[in-house]
């Protein structure tokens, strides 16, 4: 073993174990990495840095434009909503949430679907009375499931695509991947519904509860042209919400108190909600409630640019002593006052009689840049906004849907290949103002797309110094091994891999080892960088591998244990049909 393949197994090495067991940040490791692979000399730079214009990298940037647009306007929301409805039973439910979360996890950023459900499986799970660790493992398991039926399903498919298009010339069609990942979808979504109710724990998520958390008065109108008009209450969806309570209803000159969830809404009908802070946020997320035509109309703020700020009044606010309305609040700081909370009780009566003291905590409406523009200001002891407390604009949500539709059906007719499918939809996202560039810029996570490219730099030093040839070699122990077996132990050292590193590095890792396995055997490639592409997305054991399993365990009250649980048969499970059926499509 000469020098340069030696430092680049010593690297490699280092790799995983940082992963593994340091705090450092995976993208900083790797392109550590990357930078002494370039000095070594064992890359030039060209060839460290081609990661960074693979088509795969280039598509995955050009999805977190698409599902920002999805989230901006509601999109995946009103789907979920639609689709979760009342079941009667856990293992119903569990349907319920597997349907919709698979499904848009197909053709969308696995993160951000399940970013995106995990608040309205929460507000679910309290209305149907079903503990939230019953459902939110389930959510993160069938986004991987769903993201491994298309090619779009998930970064780490595109990632192996690009390697396999600079590799051979070779690209995957749409929905190739299907053929394997709909029979795994399939028997893997009737697993997690068979043991979820009987292996997942029941515990409470972290969640505030409404009790112990400020209270605010919210007051919302009816939007006349809403789609909430004519329905009842309850079928309004505001009968059990998570953060707040329906208490009285303004009609005209008539107030209507004890509110029956039989009511009818009308047209311009004051709704009085009493709660928490977020419940401002969770209500802003039903389409056909909006602001009073009062101080918000005058904020002269487009409504994408707001977002929901909780303000302490400092002990040097200028207008202590004074009414609201007095110490014209609104135009001094650009920002409607919602609601009043004193000693963690909310004040009655109208907003613009309260006189402000200091400690008054308030709920405001203001423009995005709110918090960076009074942070320091004596004004306020403290300023912070509430995250995702942006209102969605239901109105594009249509634009929006429309648009990942013909992006899906172009590529999948082949007028355009995957990427410049994904680029014209993620400008059309930003021209039809789907969502704004800002957000745009915001939603890209580019830690993910750093991590993905440094990782090829590590894969063409594996093939460049012989390492990938000898790995191979290694697998094939003795010289009876044929490719079932060869294919078996690949897939089972990715899924290790998957497991304590990320999925997408796991994926680039062994896409070379594959190609060279293949090589040694003279068979086809395509049997093992199809197998690459199912292990590397089935991380269902730990926590670490896969982003959607690290956010739902704090929301859903897990301990590291928990995934083994569910995790070990299911893995297992999709490890027994993707082995069987890969074979049986791409031939060796």
């Amino acid at each position: 073993m000469d020098f340069s393949a030696g430092l680049t197994l010593f690297i490699l090495v280092s790799v995983l174990l940082l992963l593994v067991f340091s705090h450092l940040a995976a993208d900083m490791v790797l392109l550590a990495a990357m930078g002494v692979l370039i000095i070594a000399k064992v890359l030039t730079p060209s060839e460290a840095l081609v990661g960074f214009s693979n088509p795969g990298v280039i598509t995955i940037a050009a999805f977190y434009v698409i599902a920002a647009g999805l989230k901006e306007t509601g999109a995946v929301r009103w789907i979920g909503q639609l689709l979760l409805g009342l079941p009667d039973s856990e293992r119903k439910s569990l349907l319920r949430v597997i349907l919709p979360s698979s499904l848009l996890s197909a053709f969308m950023n696995n993160t951000a679907v399940v970013a995106m459900f995990i608040p309205a499986v929460q507000e679910w799970a309290r209305r149907i009375k079903i503990p939230v660790s019953k459902l939110l493992l389930p959510l993160s398991y069938a986004a991987i499931l769903g993201g491994t039926c298309t090619l779009i399903g998930t970064s780490t498919n595109l990632v192996v695509d690009g390697l396999l298009q600079a590799e051979t010339g070779i690209a995957l069609g749409m929905f190739d991947l299907a053929w394997v990942g709909v029979p795994v979808l399939l028997i893997g979504g009737g697993l997690i519904v068979l043991l979820a109710p009987v292996l997942l724990p029941n515990r409470k998520g972290v969640v505030e509860q409404l009790e112990s958390a400020r209270e605010y008065v919210v007051e919302l109108v009816v939007s006349p042209s809403g789609p909430i008009v004519g329905k009842t209450v309850a079928q309004a969806g505001l009968r059990h919400l998570t953060y707040g309570y329906l208490v009285d209803i303004k009609r005209g000159e008539q107030l209507i108190t004890a509110v029956s969830p039989d009511i009818v809404l009308e047209a311009d009908d004051v709704l009085v909600f009493i709660g928490a802070a977020e419940s401002a946020h969770e209500l802003r997320g039903v389409w056909g409630l909006v602001p009073p035509d009062d101080d918000l109309e005058k904020l002269d703020i487009a409504l994408q640019k707001r977002c929901l700020v909780e303000a302490v009044i400092g002990p040097e606010f200028f207008g202590l002593d004074q009414t609201i309305r007095e110490s014209r609040f609104r135009s001094r700081f650009r920002a409607a006052i919602l609601s009043v909370c004193r000693q963690g009780h909310r004040l009655d009566g109208k907003i613009g009689d309260i006189q402000l003291q200091t400690g008054d905590t308030l709920l405001l409406e203001a423009s995005d840049d709110f918090v960076s523009q009074y942070r320091s200001r004596r004004d306020f002891l403290l300023v912070s906004a509430l995250n995702e407390s942006t209102p969605p604009d239901f109105a594009k949500a249509p634009y929006a849907i429309g648009t990942l539709l013909l992006m899906v059906v172009a590529s999948a007719a082949g007028v355009l290949s995957i990427l410049e499918a994904a680029i014209v939809a993620a400008g059309v996202m930003l021209a039809s103002r789907c969502v704004s560039v800002s957000k745009a810029r915001r939603n890209v996570d580019l830690s993910v797309l750093i991590v993905i490219a440094s990782s090829f730099a590590l894969g063409a030093a594996m093939v460049k110094t012989g390492n990938a040839r000898m790995i191979a070699d290694g697998l094939l122990f003795y010289e009876g091994i044929g490719p079932w077996q060869a294919l078996i132990l690949m897939y089972l050292i990715t899924v290790i891999f998957t497991e304590l590193i990320t999925n997408n590095a796991a994926a680039v890792l062994m896409f070379p080892v594959a190609m060279a396995l293949a090589e040694q055997l003279d068979v086809s490639y395509m049997p093992f960088v199809i197998a690459v592409m199912f292990a590397a997305s089935a991380s269902f054991i730990t926590p670490l591998g896969y982003q959607t399993n690290l956010m739902v365990y704090g929301p859903g009250g897990y301990r590291f244990t928990d995934y083994a649980r569910l995790g070990v048969p299911l893995s297992l499970t999709v490890a027994v049909v993707s082995l069987f059926l890969i074979p049986q499509i791409w031939s060796f």
